[in-house]
């Protein structure tokens, strides 16, 4: 929350790498991401977006997650030079 950098999931571009920081939703909607290893922290990465489902790349698992639910999954762009 708060985070000025964080964007929808289906915002984000096709084989960047993004951490979640989290998910805005009920309850049903953030059991059903976090059985599918939707954690907040997690590493993952838009493989497909070609106007209908989006297919992400997460820990070793491709899914297939609908836009509307991927709008409700906050992310940030990971980037190794910011540490620096």
């Amino acid at each position: 929350m708060g985070n000025n950098s964080a964007i929808p999931l289906c915002d984000a571009p096709i084989g960047q790498p993004v951490n979640l920081i989290e998910i805005i939703g009920g309850k049903k909607l953030h059991r059903r991401l976090v059985e599918l290893g939707l954690t907040p922290g997690v590493r993952l990465k838009v493989m497909q977006d070609s106007g209908g489902p989006l297919i992400i790349a997460v820990r070793d698992s491709r899914i297939a997650l609908g836009r509307g639910m991927a709008q409700k999954i906050m992310v940030s762009f990971t980037n190794t030079k910011e540490a620096a």
